[in-house]
């Protein structure tokens, strides 16, 4: 750890120029706002605005943000932005993240998941001012075999539904461009796996937070489907702060840093969906309820029972660590949407929690 550094640098940011595919998204947005906020200049490609409230649109991206709209499925619509932005950096974030969805319509999440991480790729090694690449793929990207182990950077990729072996196969391809691109060009490529993030602004569908917050503002009963499931619960600042953290690092010194690096909680906050669903309950207040769904209840396509990260490489060489304990981040988290919905300007908020966040760094 000695010569590492361990916080995300202003005066690195300020002024990089960077591409974020995804930017729309919830990690996206948050990410997209951090750069601002460091003074960096972003290009952002996404899809469209994935939900309505939308977390980027409350955010109110400022001019150092270029919003664009576009297809990572299209090259060349890639290949087009990344040619104009001429971007020293790259987060690639734009994915079709959910399990269930990826049952529903599989060729769209193989095509964006896989076939949308070539053409960022291909396009990022066609691109002469790129120093540094970013993938971020998931935790799930891991061959799950519902033991307590929990996964490190070795273990073999896979999944036994369409969106984790989606995210494997990106895995693989990531692999495959800097053993045979980016390997011998002066350009990093390293790939990021983070927990199951938490935070303010995820409106998503079918995701458990998001599924709390709409039921709890509705005064209705949440239904969850598998109390018993067991995730590495974690503020999607922290998962983010390690994508800064290992771009720094990648910019820098690209042969070094061009791998797989795992972001998670502490062991201790893996917890089940059950645990979740109480503690939000607790926090939101007395007319917060859930309920497990009774067999039958809508459908359940199979999603992992049990899996945990194991991040000791990353605190290693990166020197980055979880910072928020998960009951800390279920505060943050509840605050968030407490302040969205008395009509606060949630940039405000954002990057109050950015700024603390900060501080909590600076302690280490």
């Amino acid at each position: 750890m000695e010569g590492v550094a361990v916080t995300v640098e202003k005066e690195f940011w300020r002024g990089k120029r960077v591409v974020l595919t995804g930017h729309t998204g919830f990690k996206g947005a948050w990410l997209a706002l951090w750069l601002e906020h460091l003074g960096a200049h972003v290009t952002g490609l996404s899809l469209n605005v994935p939900s309505t409230p939308s977390l980027f649109e409350a955010l109110a991206p400022g001019s150092s943000v270029h919003d664009l709209r576009g297809d990572v499925r299209d090259l060349k619509v890639v290949a087009s932005v990344l040619h104009k932005a001429s971007p020293e950096i790259i987060f690639h974030l734009a994915a079709q993240s959910l399990v269930r969805p990826s049952y529903t319509d599989p060729v769209e999440t193989y095509a964006t998941n896989v076939l949308g991480t070539v053409h960022v790729l291909e396009a990022a090694r066609n691109t002469p001012s790129v120093r540094a690449v970013i993938n971020v793929t998931s935790d799930k990207c891991y061959q799950n075999f519902e033991t307590s182990h929990a996964y490190t950077e070795s273990d073999r990729f896979g999944g036994d539904d369409p969106y984790s072996s989606s995210k494997g196969c990106a895995e693989l391809v990531s692999a495959a461009y800097q053993k045979s691109f980016f390997a011998k060009s002066s350009t990093g490529l390293a790939s990021a796996r983070a927990g199951n993030v938490i935070g303010g602004g995820d409106w998503s569908v079918d995701r458990l937070l998001a599924d709390c917050v709409r039921a709890f503002a509705a005064r209705e009963t949440l239904i969850i489907r598998n109390p018993t499931a067991v995730r590495p619960w974690q503020h999607v600042l922290e998962a983010l702060r390690g994508y800064l953290l290992l771009a720094q690092h990648l910019y820098r010194a690209p042969r070094e840093f061009s791998e797989g690096f795992n972001f998670g909680p502490d062991a201790s906050d893996a917890k089940p969906v059950s645990y979740l669903a109480e503690a939000l309950c607790k926090r939101w207040g007395a007319e917060a309820q859930y309920r497990v769904a009774q067999p039958g209840e809508g459908s359940s396509p199979h999603e992992a029972h049990l899996l945990c990260l194991d991040s000791s490489h990353a605190t290693k060489k990166l020197g980055w660590k979880p910072l928020l304990s998960l009951d800390q981040a279920l505060d943050w988290t509840v605050s968030w949407y407490k302040e969205f919905y008395s009509g606060r300007s949630m940039r405000d908020v954002s990057v109050e929690h950015i700024e603390q966040i900060a501080q909590l760094e600076r302690r280490l």
